[in-house]
């Protein structure tokens, strides 16, 4: 009897490729293989997403085409906790799950395709399957999110807020060092809220005491001797306390915060957690401490109620707080969100898409003066993608996927997942270029 082939699509944020992970780790260990195609395969999952109509599009796009090509298809993901859309295109289709439904998946696909033998654990490699490059990897913290932001659904999705042990984190994270990764990022749906939900109880590790909590976390993970990258971080008082320990080294100098908007009457509409009052201050302070920190965050232009002087004041925002990297999104109304039932005026699309192309010019002249000053410094740089004489990787200030390059001439062969020291000699709006040293 032949192994069973299972094909996986996976779908939305690094929060749920850490899902696609988990569960493809589990497959492994039972003795199923992984499918290139849906045809032939014994059954498909696809792990989806559904936090904008878009996104679910897109998941119901891939539901389809599984269904087409080979029929026996289990969904999971943030769609999977409202099924009913799901179901009514396709009756026949052969599971739905929510996330973080590993068992429910596992007995879904056990039902359509019986592995062949009893778990074999060493099948797997410790840090279990990644679906990430080997040199980089994600470490999801927690589960759900307590805030309840007007825009957003996600915890009708994914429930409240759930902690790891610290102790387990850090068990997973050490397995990822072992097994060669160079850089590991930290997300969760609001990673500064680390523990709150466990009341930061204590945890050992190594012999030491930490709470678990935001600032212990990053101290242990520090120690680790390799990347280590923030992400989703909420502007909490707390996040103050991090900066110093990017300031020695230990964390890299990059902040994910995802800001939204800069209108104090936008922001309330939004129901967005943390002090925004001193938002420019503490960024400023933050600098001052921590010269070479770099900051990302997203906005959305165009939500309920804003005008042009709410929009005008995020330009001058942008212009004073001069981040880094900026991601920009025009409001889309999402069922079942609280902002649908604000009773705010709408705005319409051609406005949005002016403000979304002006917010991106405006952010586009900052960000390339931002990166001009990296010219001339030697920095370390991650590589992604080795070459000859040719080659491309990440700054610190540079997270997968989302952020910028650095594109690299040199006279010997550099490997993916190598760290080199790189002059950087030109600049663009986006990315930097230099020589191997």
């Amino acid at each position: 009897m032949n192994t069973p082939k299972i094909s996986f699509v996976s779908l939305g944020c690094p929060k749920a490729l850490v899902d696609s992970e988990r569960i493809i780790t589990q497959l492994r260990a039972e003795g199923y293989e992984l499918s290139k195609s849906h045809i032939g395969a014994d059954a498909v999952i696809v792990n989806t997403c559904g936090f904008l109509d878009s996104a679910k599009a897109e998941s119901l796009a891939a539901i389809s085409e599984a269904m087409a090509q080979n029929g026996k298809v289990i969904v999971t993901g943030c769609m999977g906790a409202e099924p009913e859309e799901i179901l009514k295109a396709h009756p026949d289709i052969a599971a739905v799950t929510g996330p973080q439904a590993y068992e429910s998946v596992m007995q879904a696909v056990h039902k359509v395709a019986p592995p062949l033998h009893d778990p074999y654990l060493d099948l797997v490699p410790d840090q279990g399957v990644k679906l990430t490059p080997r040199h980089y990897a994600y470490l999801k913290i927690s589960e759900g999110c307590n805030n309840r932001c007007s825009f957003c659904i996600i915890p009708s999705l994914r429930g409240d807020l759930v902690s790891r042990p610290l102790n387990e984190v850090m068990r997973e994270a050490e397995k990822l060092v072992k097994s060669g990764v160079k850089e590991i990022l930290v997300i969760s749906q609001d990673t500064s809220a680390y523990g709150v939900d466990v009341k930061y109880a204590p945890s050992e590790w190594q012999g030491r005491e930490y709470q678990t909590r935001f600032i212990d976390l990053a101290r242990a993970l520090g120690e680790l001797g390799v990347w280590i990258r923030l992400h989703y971080v909420y502007p909490y008082p707390h996040v103050d306390d991090v900066i110093p320990l990017m300031a020695e080294g230990k964390i890299l100098p990059y902040l994910d915060i995802p800001f939204q908007h800069a209108s104090a009457k936008v922001l309330k509409a939004m129901r967005r957690p943390a002090h925004q009052d001193k938002t420019l201050e503490r960024i400023h302070k933050w600098r001052s401490i921590c010269p070479d920190l770099a900051i990302r965050s997203t906005f959305i232009v165009g939500f309920p109620g804003e005008t042009e002087e709410d929009f005008q004041e995020l330009l001058s925002f942008l212009d004073e707080a001069k981040l880094e990297r900026v991601g920009c999104f025009p409001y889309e109304p999402v069922k079942g969100a609280k902002a649908n039932d604000l009773g705010l005026e709408l705005v319409d699309d051609e406005t949005k898409q002016s403000r979304y192309k002006r917010f991106m010019e405006r952010q586009q002249a900052i960000s390339a003066k931002r990166l001009s000053t990296r010219v001339g410094r030697r920095i370390k740089v991650l590589i992604d993608e080795g070459g000859a004489t040719q080659a491309k990787g990440r700054s610190p200030w540079d997270a997968p996927e989302i952020d910028g390059h650095v594109h690299i001439t040199s006279r010997r062969p550099l490997r993916t997942g190598e760290l080199v020291m790189v002059k950087i000699e030109r600049a663009d709006a986006y990315d930097l270029y230099g020589v191997a040293v």
